[in-house]
């Protein structure tokens, strides 16, 4: 049986899309709207909403909303950095640390996403291990299909429950 290092995981997917395409879907309002989140908020560390197609900087606040949850499935926390181009950290849920890499690799422009979980108990470390890896391989398969130009996958219903997509 395998040894996991609960503390980290790392999901990659190849996109056949420009990093600057890839970088705006995770960096702005429109761009995750279009394959992540039913609602997404950012606003500047003086509280100044930002625009649906402005990048976010290090400092700003988010608000999230998904589609197939009512708003009490909400989080709300801080981007730690945004180089302008290829790479994005944000604190999530439970306060793991989220980083996405942007880079070529094999001829392919690949996302690269790496959740750490900085809790010291193994039991919620397995659990957002977890729940979380489940969460990111579909919604980074979501994203390589909206940007491929290929199907929305995300569940929209909120009355249908427990299904994969959501």
């Amino acid at each position: 049986m395998q040894d996991y290092n609960w503390s980290t995981f790392t999901k990659r997917v190849p996109i056949k899309a420009s990093k600057e395409a890839i970088y705006n879907a995770w960096t702005t309002q429109a761009g995750l709207e279009s394959w992540f989140l039913r609602e997404a908020h950012f606003t500047t560390k003086d509280g100044v909403a930002r625009t649906p197609s402005e990048q976010v900087k290090p400092g700003d606040k988010y608000k999230w909303l998904w589609h197939g949850y009512d708003d009490s499935a909400v989080e709300q926390n801080e981007i730690l950095e945004a180089n302008g181009t290829d790479l994005l950290k944000f604190i999530f849920s439970g306060n793991c640390i989220v980083t996405v890499s942007i880079k070529e690799e094999a001829g392919e422009t690949l996302c690269e996403l790496t959740q750490q979980m900085p809790m010291n108990d193994e039991k919620e470390q397995r659990y957002f291990y977890i729940e979380c890896g489940k969460g990111w391989s579909l919604y980074l398969l979501n994203l390589k299909s909206i940007l491929e130009g290929g199907l929305d996958l995300r569940n929209k219903n909120i009355n249908l429950p427990n299904v994969v997509n959501a």
